[in-house]
């Protein structure tokens, strides 16, 4: 025999009960142990479990790719430095002040245009996907 069990319900929710109860030609009673059956199953979550696996499993492809995409940027900006520093010749002595001035001028004219790019239209890589 199986314990006998009280309780209270909302209204609505014990209407719910009634019909699903007559939908089915099964007794309150059933339908209320397969609901406490499917609450108490450690089972219910994998669902859940299994999207927040693969959004985990996207969200490690993505950063794999930012990660080579990076270092791709990297090794290209590193060999493109060495070949600049390889291929140019030293300055003479009197002319190093005027080419340090001129070197700062173009770089921050640099800074401020990849600055401008980047807010106005995301950059040459927004451009390049494109």
């Amino acid at each position: 025999m199986k314990p006998r069990v009280n309780l209270r319900l909302d209204e609505t929710l014990h209407a719910r009960l009634g019909e699903t109860a007559a939908s089915r030609k099964i007794s309150k009673t059933d339908v209320l142990e397969e609901a406490l059956r499917l609450y108490f199953d450690p089972e219910r979550n994998l669902v859940l479990e299994e999207r927040v696996m693969k959004q985990l499993k996207s969200f490690e492809r993505r950063m794999g790719q930012l990660e080579y995409d990076m270092q791709l940027s990297l090794e290209t900006l590193g060999h493109y430095i060495f070949y600049w520093l390889v291929r140019t010749d030293p300055l003479p002595e009197q002319e190093r002040d005027m080419a340090h001035a001129l070197g700062q001028r173009r770089f921050d004219h640099f800074i401020n245009q990849v600055a401008r790019k980047i807010k106005d239209d995301g950059g040459f890589v927004e451009r390049a996907k494109r």
